[in-house]
């Protein structure tokens, strides 16, 4: 057995003997084992319900064009739990991956040994991020929030370059809160005293929370919403997209996506980067180029992503998520003649119905596939089988897994139809997982 199989294996027992976070103060004392890594480390902290990933994207290819060796930790992987690890754009190496969980693995033994309790499977995942990048003497580190943000591990970094908060919306309800008011303030909690915050200004009740806590730590804030771009155009899957800058100037780019969402995502990125202050040393025009340049090369798989000719994956998962990419999908339904097909799953604490309603009310179905998740959240076929039969009028089949639902769809796909897959993270990864094996990927 390969050591990487023993690794991962370790990682998933992870959650039958720590069932509970542990408090900020006590991930502070491992990250003091390891010598305070992150104390080194020039970091650019993202929260948010959706979005957050892409911007960390954005803010990567940013980065790497402007001449930066850039490390970024996100979540979820899709396939291979490495994806979650990346140094300039790739994801980490083996060597490397197992060198960090060697080393977290031994201080989590030393500190058990001390009383401490042992890291939870997100806490692990961060200290070997921490260790990897420290390992690989990077620039700039893009710390994605794992979740909320207040009491996310994370959250135990104090000086960001900047603090980033990306759509606010409804999803966690059970450990955030039950209105997109309350999962703010806990998104909020990322903002540090004096450091600067960016947020997405597109929700008003979401950006009076983000601005009063700004205010409250001191932070300079940069609210950021839709009248700061202009689609100028698109063609090939791709906007061409206008931004405003902090002072005025305009920013031209490609945003290499058929969803605006992503426009806005970049929107976001841009003005990060302008806070950061990284780009200042370069001349405007050439920061200009590199920021071109850094968009257009900007990649984020399951994010109305085309894996095959007329077949796109996205990974919303969540109603503010799904209302999005209807918007996308409906969008290119109607640029090219098509009507959808659709690939659907769901997990069973999410709020499948309102997807499935928004999904029913926005996109020009023709038929549907539901398919169980190969997880213990799963929801069921049957349920979310009924909950489309209630609001569609199409064809709806269900299937047990996810490579016979593709498989299916794939074999009825023709020219007058679009196949979207959506519902889920996990379903993308299963999906990618049966493309790669199949020669697809």
């Amino acid at each position: 057995m390969r050591f990487e199989e023993t690794a991962e294996e370790y990682l998933s027992r992870i959650p039958m003997w720590t069932k509970k976070k542990n408090s900020l103060e006590v991930i502070r004392k491992f990250l003091e084992e390891m010598g305070n890594p992150d104390e080194t480390m020039r970091i650019i902290h993202v929260a948010g319900t959706n979005g957050k990933g892409s911007v960390c994207a954005f803010l990567q290819s940013v980065f790497l064009s402007a001449g930066y060796k850039v490390g970024t930790f996100t979540s979820p992987h899709l396939i291979q739990i490495r994806e979650r690890f990346c140094v300039n754009g790739e994801m980490a190496s083996e060597s490397a991956f197992l060198n960090s969980f060697r080393t977290v693995k031994a201080l989590s033994e030393r500190m058990l040994e001390l009383g401490y309790s042992h890291p939870s499977y997100f806490e692990f995942l961060f200290y070997m991020a921490m260790d990897l990048f420290q390992k690989s003497d990077v620039d700039l580190v893009i710390l994605e929030v794992g979740l909320g943000g207040r009491l996310d591990t994370t959250n135990v970094i104090r000086r960001p370059l900047v603090s980033v908060i990306t759509s606010v919306s409804l999803d966690h309800t059970e450990y955030l809160g039950d209105t997109v008011e309350k999962i703010a303030l806990e998104k909020a909690g990322i903002i540090k005293n004096k450091i600067p915050v960016v947020f997405d200004g597109n929700r008003q009740n979401v950006s009076e929370v983000i601005r009063k806590r700004a205010v409250e730590q001191e932070a300079p804030y940069y609210e950021t919403d839709r009248r700061c771009y202009r689609i100028a155009g698109s063609e090939n899957n791709c906007f061409h997209a206008e931004f405003t800058g902090i002072k005025g100037d305009v920013y031209k780019a490609v945003i290499p996506s058929p969803a605006e969402y992503q426009v806005m995502n970049a929107l976001l990125a841009l003005r990060a980067a302008e806070v950061s202050g990284l780009l200042d040393d370069m001349e405007p025009e050439r920061a200009k180029a590199k920021i071109r340049e850094g968009f257009l090369g900007m990649r984020w798989p399951a994010r109305m992503e085309e894996v095959q000719p007329g077949v796109f994956l996205d990974g919303a998962h969540n109603p503010g998520g799904i209302e999005e990419f209807v918007k996308a999908a409906s969008n290119l339904c109607a640029v090219r003649k098509k009507r959808a097909n659709l690939l659907f799953s769901a997990v069973s604490d999410k709020n499948y119905h309102d997807m499935i309603r928004i999904i029913a009310a926005g996109l020009p179905l023709h038929e549907v596939a539901v398919t169980h998740i190969d997880s213990d959240r799963g929801t069921e076929t049957e349920a979310v089988f009924h909950e489309f039969e209630e609001m569609v009028n199409c064809k709806i089949t269900g299937f047990q897994n996810a490579e016979d639902a593709l498989f299916y769809m794939l074999h009825n796909q023709d020219e007058d139809h679009l196949l979207f897959c959506a519902g889920s993270l996990y379903l993308m990864g299963e999906i990618k997982a049966v493309l790669r094996r199949n020669g697809y990927d």
